[in-house]
């Protein structure tokens, strides 16, 4: 028996990820304490994460407490998690995967097609806007910051006629109600990761991976390493409106991936790769040759990334 400290950020879905993952390592016999905390991504709220520095402002604070020793793991959706780790951290432990689709929600309209035109659709996911912009180039998107929690209650007043969050966060809180429908990966291709839980940890802590051994989804972690492959091989980040999603068929993975322009003047870019994987430095591969197949449609397209 061991006790450990999870750092978490104070969110209603960050915190049920965390207890998740306490009550889990709880039944192994451990001990287990949270350490909430708020991230600057949950403190600056007023502009974009791609013009104040990206998804790794919701994960800095919970390294600091890690490398301070406060904590032993921080427990992240693994779409916000950067994807070069800083020198001295590791990603120790990729869980079973949710649904990694999108949801539509909406008081007043079943779906995207229901819109009337010029209607206004919620998201700051240069990602999704790229997307929805392609489904319906007629919508007006506006930007939409905070907590799952605080984008429902903007949409509940009438701010916006419909929004697109993780499928997987409402599903966990409890919140499927809420789902009036769920897209489609081939009209609205996921986040790399998204609706994955990613555990950190800081290099070396051997005890600790080997606590979290059992946690870990060999399938999800195969999946999600090729996408995040793409993203890092594109230089993602919360500036690049890229998509990247993988499915097994067997032991074949197949993965798609597409590029929008954020000023919405070209039309999408996509690119698709499959290879049997049977281990992470295969998915690794995929993932590559799947960014290399998307930077030259690019390149062909005559854009500039």
């Amino acid at each position: 028996m061991q006790h450990f400290t999870i750092a978490t950020r104070e969110s209603r879905l960050a915190l049920w990820q965390a207890n998740h993952v306490k009550a889990l390592l709880e039944q192994q016999g451990h001990q287990v304490t949270l350490l909430g905390m708020t991230t600057q991504g949950d403190q600056i709220l007023d502009r974009s994460l791609s013009k104040v520095g990206g998804k790794g402002l919701f994960v800095k604070e919970l390294e600091v407490a890690l490398e301070e020793g406060r904590a032993d793991l921080a427990v992240h959706s693994l779409k916000d998690v950067p994807m070069e780790l800083p020198q001295g951290f590791a990603l120790a432990c990729v869980m079973e995967r949710e649904d990694p689709r999108d949801a539509w929600v909406s008081s007043r309209y079943a779906s995207l097609e229901a819109l009337p035109q010029g209607a206004v659709v919620g998201t700051s996911s240069l990602r999704r806007m790229v997307l929805l912009s392609a489904l319906r180039p007629d919508l007006r998107i506006e930007p939409l910051r905070g907590n799952l929690d605080t984008r429902l209650r903007k949409l509940d007043e009438g701010q916006y006629d419909g929004i697109v969050l993780a499928a997987a966060g409402l599903k966990r809180l409890g919140l499927e109600q809420r789902i009036r429908c769920v897209f489609e990966t081939s009209a609205m291709l996921p986040a790399a990761g998204q609706g994955a839980l990613g555990i950190e940890v800081r290099s070396g802590r051997d005890d600790v991976v080997q606590a979290l051994a059992h946690l870990a989804h060999t399938p999800s972690w195969l999946v999600v390493s090729a996408e995040r492959e793409v993203s890092r091989a594109m230089g993602g980040s919360c500036s690049m409106p890229l998509a990247a999603h993988a499915t097994f068929s067997g032991t074949t993975l197949e993965i798609r991936a597409a590029w929008g322009d954020p000023e919405g003047q070209h039309a999408l870019v996509r690119a698709q790769a499959q290879a049997i994987v049977l281990d992470r430095a295969s998915a690794v591969q995929l993932g590559a040759e799947a960014a290399r197949q998307l930077q030259a449609a690019i390149r062909a397209a005559g854009y500039q990334v």
